[in-house]
């Protein structure tokens, strides 16, 4: 079961960096190059939802729903709640070495 989220997270993603990809930015004229926006709006103008901009919301949502499944398997898989709860402890660095205190001058 692991193996076919796997498989369908891989798939997702790569049709996800296609998607995103192939769009149009919002404010893809010359005034968005000198940071002007097309209309007042917070987030430039919202214009009607294309094919591309729906394909990318249900491909992130599956995305998302992939990406918890499989760390959801994979802590009931294993059973420990962290990757590296089973790497040994690492050796601490010894001390530097305290400098010697510098002796007094001699006044003569």
């Amino acid at each position: 079961m692991i193996y076919l989220v796997t498989v369908i997270h891989v798939i997702v993603c790569v049709f996800l960096i296609i998607v995103v990809l192939l769009q149009s930015g919002k404010s893809a004229d010359i005034a968005a190059a000198f940071g002007g926006m097309g209309s007042q709006t917070a987030f430039g103008p919202r214009g009607a939802a294309t094919v591309l901009s729906k394909a990318t919301t249900i491909s992130a949502i599956i995305f998302m729903l992939t990406s918890i499944t499989l760390s959801v398997m994979t802590f009931r898989r294993t059973g420990s709640s962290s990757v590296l709860q089973g790497t040994p402890a690492a050796k601490s660095a010894p001390a530097p070495a305290q400098p010697r205190p510098a002796a007094p001058a001699n006044p003569k």
